[in-house]
């Protein structure tokens, strides 16, 4: 199997098993037309996918076997196992992640970009996947370049991705985990509800939670919130400016980065 054959196998298997797990132990009640949402949030999956095929010449683990035939990056400067070479990989780039995350938070043209993520209204595991393609190609772009400072070799890519990709889905999901559960749960790997204050409307609570697969950094760098104010029930999701905006209509997700529209924390 080709590594996109692999990653897609994944994609689809984690998709079929939170889409189960959310029809059997949902979190909240849903206040968005299902049908239109995924329709639009998996669509967006395939014109990003069209995206980096057409606008980007090279896939990251290509540039992997790149650094690691040359030399090049940190970790090939070392002798390292295999196993050690991964652990390390995966968690320079899930920092990364979070770094990333954050700058296209308090960047104001980036942030355009990623607030059509924030807008849906409802969160479930297709809001795992609801990114803009211009982000997707820019976030790709700082992979790459990640890539080659951190000296990632192909498996080691492949498997963060994989990891990356079932954990967006996994923490995005309208799943319900008992609370002392999810307070051990989430030492070790970003919950629901850990994640789901991120997607607040109020934007103090937006801004926080940053991390996808580990919660460490968040708690290291003095981003994490442990609870929404008003409980995950009572809280609204989405961004305060779209509340009655076609979330679901393609033609507005597109565009709507061209929209003007202010934010009280950073401008935007």
């Amino acid at each position: 199997m080709s590594d996109a054959q692999i990653r897609l196998s994944f994609f689809a298997t984690i998709l079929a098993i939170m889409t189960l797990w959310e029809l059997i132990a949902p979190r909240r009640a849903l206040t968005q037309s299902k049908l239109r949402r995924w329709g639009a949030n998996l669509s967006l999956v395939v014109l990003d996918t069209l995206a980096v095929r057409f606008l980007v010449p090279i896939t990251a683990i290509a540039v992997g076997a790149h650094t690691e035939a040359h030399g090049i990056g940190l970790l090939n400067q070392f002798q390292l196992s295999d196993g050690a070479r991964l652990i390390l990989t995966i968690a320079a780039l899930d920092l990364i992640v979070y770094l990333h995350h954050l700058m296209f938070h308090a960047v104001p043209l980036l942030w355009r970009f990623h607030r059509v993520h924030h807008a849906d209204r409802d969160i479930d595991v297709t809001t795992g996947v609801r990114f803009h393609p211009i982000e997707i190609v820019i976030s790709l772009g700082i992979k790459i370049a990640a890539i080659y400072v951190v000296g990632a070799n192909p498996w080691a890519i492949l498997i963060f991705e994989i990891i990356l990709n079932s954990t967006a889905m996994f923490n995005h999901s309208n799943v319900r985990i008992p609370v002392t559960i999810d307070r051990v749960l989430r030492l070790l790997v970003v919950t629901p509800d850990m994640h789901r204050v991120h997607h607040s409307i109020v934007e103090i609570e937006t801004d926080s939670n940053f991390g996808f697969n580990f919660p460490w950094w968040d708690r290291i760098f003095g981003t994490y919130q442990a609870q929404p104010k008003e409980g995950h029930l009572k809280m609204t999701i989405g961004l305060r400016y779209f509340q009655e905006a076609p979330i679901a209509k393609m033609g507005w997700i597109l565009l709507s980065p061209f929209y003007a529209v202010k934010r009280s924390l950073f401008r935007g």
